[in-house]
């Protein structure tokens, strides 16, 4: 068989999450080949695009283990230490703490860390470039794939055919590869709109995440610097259409005022991005010879943080099952391997989407009788710590 054309993995996808499982295979016999249709420049230099990511100290092991979160400057990694979420104008806070039990046990002084999306896709990048097992094709769209008992087969605009013993599909929320192999999701369009940039201010953030939900609309806080905070503003499609039509003075205004000027005077800090905002949950998580991982398996709505924080579990939970197959010998694109990465990877994300889904339909409903119900909500969890110490689980990972 030709060498260059069959591999034992393809990855379709080079994002932060086919990456960080190509990484997985550092040192290993197996030979992995990603596709991805961006140019190679987008992954050595990727641009900053508003996004900060809040990771788990679960993840952050990962990263570790992975030898990328070596790779990140440590000025560019903001510490986590609270977070807090509020109900329309009122002052009462849900507040989530990090767990005494867990600051004991774990020496944990903060819920996690948050760190700009560029500089995850850079580090993981090259972390994975230096592999000699590893090739990136760039530049490239699969226009076909399937699978039989035996192979999985791709074929690329330019003409080529590849072949592997396992394809995995790391490409996106609307993922091309999961609709080509009939695997059905549910797919929430929320008919809204994400809104990011930082701002400065001159009062001190306190290292502390906040959430506002004030009417239909939402604000959160994400705290960097002391005096840089990352400002996510979530509202309907034709809402943002207007707002992004303003100046940036009056978006910056807007903000402020969503924020009962705790911060004091806000000043836009960098650029501003959009991003329309979509849940999506797969059936499951292979077909034959084929698995998804990252987006393309859950793509989470931004309030929880756990977007990625679950991509790189996808790849946590894949690989070594992969790994540990391989070495005895086994088939390492077997229809139980991947039932067994599935029953392990729904375990985790199906009770964290459906959560998230019910909780942003709580607090983004304006009706009397459910800002009633989210006052109480506050309340009861506040005042519940088997709740409360639940979330905060969560939270940290």
């Amino acid at each position: 068989m030709n060498n260059e054309a069959h591999s034992d993995i393809i990855i379709v996808g080079a994002g932060p999450a086919g990456l960080a499982f190509a990484r997985y295979f550092a040192g290993s016999e197996l030979r992995i080949t990603l596709i991805e249709k961006a140019p190679l420049s987008s992954l050595k230099n990727p641009a900053y695009d508003g996004r900060e990511i809040a990771l788990t100290h679960r993840s952050k092991e990962i990263l570790q283990n992975l030898g990328v979160w070596q790779r990140i400057d440590a000025d560019e990694i903001f510490p986590l230490k609270d977070a807090k979420v509020f109900n329309g104008d009122s002052d009462y806070a849900l507040h989530f703490r990090v767990p005494t039990h867990q600051k004991t046990l774990r020496s944990i002084d903060r819920l996690g860390n948050l760190i700009s999306n560029h500089n995850i896709r850079r580090a993981v990048y090259d972390e994975v470039a230096a592999l000699p097992n590893v090739r990136i094709i760039t530049d490239t769209v699969v226009v076909d794939a399937h699978t039989d008992d035996k192979m999985a087969y791709i074929t690329l605009d330019d003409g080529r055919m590849l072949t592997a013993n396992l394809l995995v599909a790391a490409d996106s929320r609307l993922s091309a590869m999961r609709k080509s192999f009939g695997i059905g999701s549910h797919l929430h369009d929320f008919g809204r709109t994400v809104i990011v940039f930082r701002v400065s201010h001159p009062n001190s953030n306190q290292a502390t995440a906040e959430e506002h939900f004030i009417g239909s609309q939402t604000l959160a806080l994400l705290p960097l610097h002391d005096h840089l905070t990352n400002c996510v503003i979530t509202l309907d499609n034709t809402q943002a259409v207007q707002l992004l039509a303003k100046s940036t003075d009056e978006l910056v205004a807007k903000a402020q005022r969503m924020m009962n000027d705790k911060l004091g005077t806000l000043n836009i800090a960098g650029s501003v991005h959009h991003y329309p905002l979509m849940g999506v949950h797969a059936h499951q998580f292979y077909a034959k010879r084929m698995a998804l991982i990252g987006d393309a398996a859950v793509g989470m709505h931004p309030v929880t943080a756990h977007g990625y924080n679950l991509g790189l579990l996808s790849a946590d939970t894949l690989a070594p099952l992969i790994l540990k197959a391989h070495s005895i010998g086994a088939d390492i694109g077997s229809q139980a391997l991947l039932r067994q990465y599935d029953s392990q990877h729904q375990r985790h994300t199906r009770p964290l989407y459906h959560g998230t889904n019910a909780m942003v339909s709580l607090f983004t409903n304006d009706t009397k009788p459910v800002q009633t119900l989210r006052k109480i909500a506050l309340r009861v969890s506040n005042n519940l710590p088997p709740v409360k110490h639940w979330i905060a689980k969560q939270l940290t990972g």
